[in-house]
């Protein structure tokens, strides 16, 4: 039996600190696999430190667009979605491959864990992880593969200002088994800490619920954006009275 093929995407945006350990980790981790950086259009120099390393595409902003630019660019029988700021052990391509032996498993995701630890972000990794297992909802920081042929049914990631990777999971349930891999990708807990573990674990879980019951995804992002914004003044108005 042919051993598939598999393409690493890395969808980029403003990651100059982050994205050469990220590359160099994946080339030496997966010297197999096809990898590409696609870039939505970075300020800091993102793009440039990317094309030193690997193949570097660029696209409009948007990590769905990224995304699936990065797709229709490569060439493997997987595809493998990894955010920058997330880092991925050796031993999930073997069980990647391994996992997709079985023909009716259409994709799936690896289990989560974070660079950091706290109540709140132990809670998030435990319900992350049994929602992932249960009902088959892969996000992006758990390391998102697909078969190619379904990806291609589906026409990608739909072009969403947020959720893409939880609607791309759903349509996929619907036509195969997704599986969490025993192997555990570290995610970075910057964004999460910088909000608050327990304030975005309820955001986003009223955000999931009000996409499910159908509300208009643009509504969803500026109410993202601004649950966001409201708990970077909170944190800065608890850091000057820590710190008069």
């Amino acid at each position: 039996m042919s051993v598939p093929t598999v393409s690493i995407v890395v969808p980029v945006l403003d990651e100059a600190t982050r994205i050469e350990g990220c590359l160099h980790r994946l080339l030496a981790s997966f010297p197999d696999c096809e990898l590409a950086v696609v870039d939505g259009g970075s300020s800091d120099g993102t793009a440039e430190i990317a094309t030193q390393l690997t193949r570097t595409l660029h696209s409009a902003r948007g990590r769905a667009r990224q995304m699936n630019t990065g797709a229709a660019a490569t060439t493997g029988e997987i595809l493998w979605f990894v955010h920058a700021d997330c880092v991925i052990p050796a031993e999930a391509l073997g069980q990647l491959r391994a996992a997709l032996t079985d023909p009716g498993i259409i994709g799936g995701g690896l289990r989560l864990r974070f660079d950091q630890r706290s109540p709140g972000l132990d809670w998030l990794r435990a319900t992350s992880n049994l929602r992932a297992r249960r009902l088959g909802w892969i996000f992006g920081d758990q390391a998102m593969f697909v078969r190619r042929d379904a990806f291609d049914a589906l026409g990608g990631f739909p072009e969403l200002p947020l959720m893409e990777d939880f609607e791309l999971s759903r349509r996929l349930r619907r036509r195969g088994r997704l599986v969490v891999l025993d192997a555990t990708v570290t995610a970075s807990a910057r964004r999460i800490a910088a909000h608050g573990p327990w304030r975005m674990t309820a955001l986003m879980q009223w955000l999931k619920l009000a996409y499910v019951l159908g509300a208009d995804p643009e509504w969803i992002r500026r109410q993202y954006e601004a649950g966001t914004r409201r708990g970077r003044r909170r944190n800065r108005r608890a850091d000057t009275r820590r710190n008069p």
